[in-house]
């Protein structure tokens, strides 16, 4: 495999009038975990379709594997992708057993992988029951077992959590930690802005087709300026003290309930603010924007985080 598995080269796509990707270039290397969000309607389900050959682009170039996915060559790469739409449909009459070796069969992988397959999502209890007893937890731990037939180099996942219990959830990134441990890439969507952001390599927010920004959380913390916040607790009767240690420092927002105290500062001031008030203090707490802040800043208002 190419160590560039995902390669985007100003790619658009077209509906009609509509433009659902806008010029995107983007490169995803081999063994990193992506997160791509965006609010409802930004593209990402258009663009993930281009990355799996499910839509021609309209303008641009798409490789995946090291091939385009409009060409011949990009079937056998297929096989080596396991893909989980946010809503997985199978037949309700057979086993989850069943499922897997019906897709087993698709990807040209041997049977007897789906037994471990169940067993890495915990589902071996299962596996003999038929699907209309599963429930919306169950079908989605079924939908990633199919992901993880043949270990495959290049993983999409749509919304991969919706109907885990946070225990699932934990679990789910447990394998897909091994998963990129041992080379897979990985992009993944998610409405939860707060599940994904400290699990992922690198952050893609989409906004109207186009990549509004790209890099780490910290990258993006740092190109928005947004603001830390410190909570501390006080010394009984320092409050009026506290605020006067900080009153030389500009751009501050300090708020005050008797011996607690919230200050709002740039990052790099965090350090000068504690060392002044260190004699007044009794705890401290420091809270950085999160993720869902990052992505209100650049535009993200519609943004659903459950």
């Amino acid at each position: 495999m190419t160590n560039i598995p995902i390669e985007l080269e100003g790619v658009s796509k077209s509906f009609g009038q509509v433009e659902a990707v806008r010029d995107v270039s983007l490169t995803i290397g081999q063994g990193e975990m992506v997160g791509l969000i965006g609010h409802n309607g930004a593209g990402k389900s258009t663009l993930f379709k281009l990355m799996l050959g499910l839509l021609a682009a309209s303008a641009g170039r798409v490789r995946v594997g090291g091939v385009d996915t409009g060409a011949a060559a990009f079937r056998q790469v297929r096989r080596r992708i396991g893909y989980l739409p946010e809503t997985f449909v199978s037949y309700d009459n057979l086993s989850g057993l069943e499922v897997l070796r019906l897709f087993a069969d698709l990807k040209g992988v041997p049977p007897a992988a789906c037994a471990a397959a169940l067993e890495q999502v915990g589902m071996s209890a299962a596996a003999g029951r038929r699907l209309h007893t599963y429930s919306k937890g169950m079908r989605q731990r079924l939908g990633f077992a199919q992901v993880l037939l043949g270990d495959p180099e290049m993983i999409f996942l749509d919304e991969p959590t919706n109907g885990l219990d946070p225990e699932g959830i934990a679990d789910f990134y447990q394998v897909l930690r091994a998963a990129r441990a041992r080379g897979a890439t990985i992009v993944i969507t998610s409405h939860i802005l707060a599940e994904i952001q400290d699990r992922v390599d690198r952050l893609l927010i989409l906004d109207g087709g186009r990549i509004a920004a790209a890099g780490t959380l910290a990258e993006l913390r740092a190109q928005q300026v947004l603001p830390s916040t410190i909570d501390l607790r006080l010394r009984p009767g320092h409050a009026t003290l506290a605020a006067g240690m900080l009153a030389h420092l500009s751009g501050l927002t300090v708020t005050v309930d008797g011996d607690r105290a919230a200050i709002c500062c740039r990052a790099a001031d965090k350090a000068t603010v504690l060392a002044l008030l260190a004699p007044a203090l009794l705890d401290v707490a420091i809270r950085e924007p999160s993720l869902e802040d990052v992505f209100l800043g650049y535009g993200g208002r519609h943004a659903r985080t459950h």
